[in-house]
């Protein structure tokens, strides 16, 4: 019975992002956004609140939120305020933080995201535009609050331009929240809004979740708070789900908190009550004048947004033949997808996909570093293709010259050349093939027998006499043609 009331929890989940905005210049003032520079050098009255400092709202900061707005299927609003959220925390020198509240720059957007229950349309609520705050540096052996001996407060992350996007309670599993992180990910890159990257602090996720009523309606909130990738939003989220089922399978009731979750030991700790809108005692920002969006500003911002990628991986598997797998994997990583048109353009396509995406790939994974740094160029791999099409090199004979030229940058030819990776010719490897049969008769008589599963015995035998330098189809073919089976 207890089995059977478990399976109708029905998680409910909402995500909200944090993104830092691929500007310079911090929200509204003149300091360097930067990352990993000596603390508190990038700082002015302005991001450390001094009296009768004033703030500028930093243009290419809200053309990029627009353009995230437009890229996630938003409504762009004609007028946005920003606003004083009231709170005190020691990374906040002014005592509030420069948000947006009743009138965000973009609302009522959605993105599709293929997850393991199947494909979902996740709307998104809201993305308004904010500065960050600054950084606690807890200082201890855990770098937590909680066992640290004293806090620091470095201003340099102050001010930096924020984008915070909050989804709808649309997601219907840990999995699926991760999924959707992704995909939102993907997108913010794509665009070029952000560079999305979680260790640099450029990207957080925060997430809202809570068990839907028997009678369908939102159970009780929680949020989590201060996940710090998308693996641990999906552990968080699962074993709060757990902690929540808990909880209401033993008669108890679901309070609103904000929790953490602790990779380490992988359990959900409370940190505060959940705050409430009307805690922050939000009111319009007098030092601001209100965004005023003119309809030819969106549409000018709009023309310049490029492929997104859901759009490149329908391309993809239209334009190259490619199957919805191979096509996400290479759309995946906007700089893998280029190389890999580059090189799609001058062999063939299925070719490149198989050895870009599958071998190419698990070097630079290997390696831990992206193409854009790789000695492999795309000239590189087009002529690596090219001699195995014209049978000049075996299959995995390339393979071993592409870990050379991802070593040295070397092309491949050269590499085959030096390093004696030719195909064996046609006479050389009859030659081979008769010798191998001499060697192995009893084998032999097996084949001629109808015995086809000792054939591979004997491919084996012949590639190894070859060094691999054998084609490795024309070598069965050769065996079969010779023993006459």
């Amino acid at each position: 019975m207890e089995v059977q009331e478990r399976r109708t929890y029905k998680a409910v989940i909402g995500l909200e992002f944090h993104v830092h905005l691929a500007t310079t210049t911090k929200m509204f003032c003149g300091c360097r956004v930067t990352y990993g520079d000596p603390p508190n050098t990038h700082t002015c009255p302005v991001c450390l609140g001094h009296p009768g400092a004033l703030p500028v709202t930093n243009e290419k900061a809200v053309e990029l939120g627009v353009m995230a707005g437009l890229a996630l299927n938003c409504d762009v609003a004609d007028r946005a305020i920003f606003a004083r959220k009231n709170y005190f925390y020691p990374d906040l020198p002014k005592g509030y933080q420069i948000s947006q509240f009743d009138e965000p720059i973009c609302t009522g957007g959605h993105i599709d995201v293929p997850t393991p229950e199947g494909r979902i349309r996740v709307g998104i609520t809201r993305l308004h535009l904010e500065e960050d705050a600054a950084k606690n540096v807890h200082v201890g052996t855990s770098g937590r609050m909680h066992g640290s001996v004293g806090s620091l407060v470095d201003f340099n992350r102050g001010g930096t331009p924020l984008m915070e996007i909050v989804t709808e309670p649309d997601i219907p599993s840990p999995e699926a929240a991760r999924a959707t992180a992704n995909q939102l990910k993907d997108i913010l890159r794509a665009v070029g809004v952000s560079e999305a990257d979680m260790e640099k602090g450029q990207l957080r996720c925060d997430a809202n979740v809570s068990i839907r009523n028997p009678d369908g309606t939102f159970g009780t909130k929680t949020e989590l708070k201060n996940m710090n990738s998308f693996r641990f939003v999906e552990r968080g989220l699962t074993r709060e789900l757990e902690r929540q089922r808990e909880i209401l399978e033993n008669g108890g009731r679901i309070e609103q908190t904000t929790l953490h979750y602790d990779p380490e030991t992988d359990e959900v700790h409370e940190l505060r009550s959940k705050e409430y809108a009307h805690d922050y005692r939000y009111f319009p920002e007098p030092d601001l004048l209100p965004l005023e969006l003119s309809s030819s500003y969106v549409r000018e911002i709009e023309e310049r947004l490029p492929e997104l990628p859901d759009q490149m991986l329908a391309r993809f598997i239209e334009q190259y033949g490619l199957s919805a797998y191979d096509a996400s994997v290479l759309t995946s990583d906007r700089k893998l997808a280029s190389f890999y048109e580059a090189v799609a353009a001058e062999v063939d396509p299925k070719q490149a996909s198989n050895w870009i995406s599958g071998d190419l790939r698990a070097l630079l994974n290997e390696a831990g570093t992206d193409i854009s740094d790789s000695r492999v160029t795309s000239e590189h791999m087009k002529e690596l293709i090219e001699l195995v099409a014209a049978g000049k090199v075996s299959r995995s004979a390339a393979r071993t010259a592409l870990d050379t030229v991802f070593e040295t940058g070397d092309p491949p030819s050269a590499i085959v050349e030096r390093e004696g990776l030719a195909s064996v010719g046609s006479d050389e490897l009859s030659d081979v093939v008769d010798e191998t049969i001499s060697a192995n008769p009893d084998e032999a008589g097996r084949v001629r027998g109808g015995d086809k599963k000792v054939l591979g015995f004997l491919v084996g035998q012949v590639m190894k006499a070859t060094r691999g330098n054998a084609d490795g189809g024309r070598v069965r073919e050769l065996l079969m043609e010779k023993l006459g089976s």
